[in-house]
């Protein structure tokens, strides 16, 4: 059973990847990249993880009502192209790991520098 939901959630990622790109024409929702889709164990909810290059909560927030706005649209080209069932209720939350990983990155830089600058001084 897990190999199939596993199965699903690729299917899932890959078609919202091109709804997104070819089908959905909302300005809001050009900036995103979805990262990760988990669904639960009878497949009737699909959470959909997303992420943003910028950190603006008022784009986050404009990202979220461009989201909730276009989910029908969405789940209905999903259940066009998806071989199950019942198409899963689509539910979108914010991926911060991307940007959690660019600030460890940028503080891992940092003490790279630092580190630099202290040899620098001591030669």
């Amino acid at each position: 059973m897990k190999h199939r939901i596993g199965r699903v959630e690729g299917e899932i990622l890959r078609e919202l990847t091109k709804i997104l790109r070819k089908d959905i024409r909302d300005p809001r929702l050009s900036d995103i990249t979805i990262t990760a889709v988990e669904c639960t164990n009878d497949l009737s909810y699909a959470t959909i993880y997303y992420s943003l290059l910028t950190e603006d909560p008022a784009k986050e927030k404009e990202v979220a009502e461009g989201l909730d706005k276009a989910k029908g649209m969405m789940r209905h080209l999903l259940g066009q192209t998806l071989t199950v069932y019942k198409v899963p209720e689509l539910i979108f939350k914010r991926d911060t790991s991307v940007a959690y990983g660019s600030k460890i990155d940028n503080l891992i830089n940092q003490v790279k520098k630092q580190d630099q600058e202290r040899e620098n001084k001591n030669k």
